[in-house]
C-alpha cells in the first residue's frame, strides 16, 4: 500500500504524540494510510445494565440503565463505545437511535480527522451528549488500535499516576448500606450519596462499619446555603473530603457563597456539562467533575481537563452506571486528574466487556490499544 507526505502530515498530531515519547507504533508509518475506497462502518444497538442493587440518589431510584453499544469498523479493525443513559440526562434508546441513525461515517475516508470528525457528529442536532460520546469513543479505540497504542500514551500520561477510585454508596436502609460497605472492602475512598432526610443516618451508618475517607454527592438536594454550610462542617468533623454539587446548578449566587465559606472544596458535577460551563464554574466552584456522558466524549474531557487546570481548579473524573467500555475510556484521562469516581462498571452485573481494572482501590491502566478493552 502506498504512503504519501500529505498522509503523513495529515494525521500529525496523533503520529507526534506518539512518536514523541517513543512510543512504537509496530509499522504504523508503513500500514496507517487506507486505500481512498475504504469506507468506516458505523452500528449500534441496545442494551440494559442491570444494577447489582437498587441506586438511590437525591431525585430518584432505578435497577436498571438504558445505553447503546457502538462499533466503527475500519478495514477490519473495530472499535467499540458506549452511551450510558441514565434519567437526568433526558435520553433513551428512542432518542439514541434517532440521532445515530442520522450519523454517517461513510463520508470520511480517514479516521484519523478524529476533529473533523466528531465536529460533524456534534453538530448534527444539540444535546445528545452521551449518543455522541458513544461514537467518540468507538473512534478513539479504532484509531488506538490502527496505532496498537493506548491512548494515555498518546496523550502522554504517567501510567503509575493513576488514582483511587471511590465506590459509590447509594442512598438506602442503614442495614443494605452497611451491606454495600462491606462489598466494598477494596476501596480506599467510599462516596456517599446524600440530598434526603436521612443524611446524618447514611454517613453515621456508614462510620459505624469503616474509618475510609469519604466524599459527599448531594445531587442538587440541598435547598438553603446555611443549611448546607452547616451540613458541609457536620460532614468535615466524619472525615468528608469534599462535596458534589450541593445545591441546585441555577443557584449560582449561593454556590459561590457556599463555596467561598465552606471548609471543603465544593465540585460541580450536573452545572458542568461541556467546555463552556467550565469559565462559567471558574469562581463559583472549587472544581469540575467531568464525565464522558456529559461532554460528548473522550476528546472534549481532555480540552474540559486542561482548561479546568489552567485555571487552577481541580479535576474529578467521574462516570455514570456504566459498561468497562466507557469506564476504560474515561480511565485513559485518569493521570492526570486529582480525584476519580469511575466506578460505574463495578455497580452492575451484565458487563460485556473486559477492560481497565481496579486493583487494591486504585485505577490500574493496561496496555491494551485504543481505550484498553481485552479482545
Amino acid at each position: 500500500m502506498k504512503t504519501t507526505r500529505r498522509g503523513f502530515i495529515k494525521t500529525g498530531g496523533i503520529i507526534a504524540g506518539a512518536t514523541a515519547f517513543g512510543i512504537q507504533t509496530n509499522g504504523f508509518a508503513k500500514n496507517f494510510i487506507k486505500s481512498k475506497g475504504s469506507k468506516m462502518k458505523f452500528t449500534f444497538k441496545p442494551y440494559t445494565l442491570e444494577l447489582k442493587h437498587v441506586f438511590t440518589v437525591a431525585v430518584n431510584s432505578r435497577t436498571t440503565t438504558p445505553v447503546m453499544l457502538t462499533e466503527i469498523e475500519y478495514e477490519g479493525v473495530k472499535g467499540f463505545g458506549e452511551a450510558s443513559m441514565p434519567p437526568y440526562l433526558g435520553e433513551s434508546h428512542e432518542t439514541a437511535t434517532r440521532f445515530l441513525s442520522k450519523v454517517n461515517l461513510e463520508q470520511f475516508n480517514d479516521p484519523f480527522e478524529l476533529e473533523k470528525i466528531l465536529e460533524y457528529v456534534d453538530s448534527i442536532e444539540e444535546k445528545n451528549t452521551a449518543a455522541k460520546a458513544s461514537v467518540d469513543i468507538a473512534l478513539h479505540d479504532l484509531i488506538g488500535k490502527l496505532l496498537n497504542i493506548p491512548w494515555y500514551k498518546i496523550w502522554g500520561y504517567e501510567k503509575s499516576a493513576t488514582p483511587f477510585t471511590s465506590f459509590t454508596i447509594g442512598i438506602d436502609t442503614p442495614e443494605v448500606v452497611k451491606q454495600k460497605v462491606k462489598e466494598a472492602e477494596e476501596y480506599k475512598i467510599l462516596k456517599v450519596k446524600l440530598g434526603r432526610e436521612n443524611d446524618k443516618e447514611m454517613v453515621q451508618t456508614i462510620r459505624s462499619v469503616t474509618d475510609k475517607p469519604l466524599t459527599a454527592d448531594v445531587n442538587q438536594g440541598w435547598k438553603e446555603k446555611q443549611f448546607a454550610l452547616e451540613m458541609i462542617e457536620w460532614l468535615k468533623d466524619y472525615n468528608v473530603k469534599f462535596i458534589e454539587q450541593p445545591m441546585p446548578k441555577e443557584m449560582i449566587d449561593d454556590i459561590a457563597w457556599l463555596t467561598e465559606n465552606s471548609p471543603l472544596p465544593i465540585i460541580g458535577d450536573e452545572a458542568v456539562q461541556r467546555i463552556p460551563d467550565v469559565l462559567k464554574a471558574h469562581g463559583v466552584y472549587s472544581g469540575i467533575n467531568i464525565k464522558l456522558m456529559k461532554c460528548t466524549g473522550m476528546r472534549e474531557a481532555n480540552k474540559m481537563l486542561n482548561l479546568a487546570k489552567s485555571l487552577g481548579m481541580k479535576v474529578m473524573l467521574g462516570c455514570m452506571t456504566e459498561t468497562s467500555c466507557a469506564i476504560s475510556a474515561a480511565a485513559q484521562l485518569s493521570p492526570m486528574v486529582d480525584w476519580a469516581d469511575l466506578d460505574g462498571n463495578l455497580l452492575i452485573k451484565n458487563d460485556p466487556f473486559e477492560g481497565v481494572k481496579v486493583i487494591d482501590g486504585k485505577v490500574t491502566l493496561n496496555d491494551f490499544p485504543g481505550i484498553g478493552l481485552k479482545n
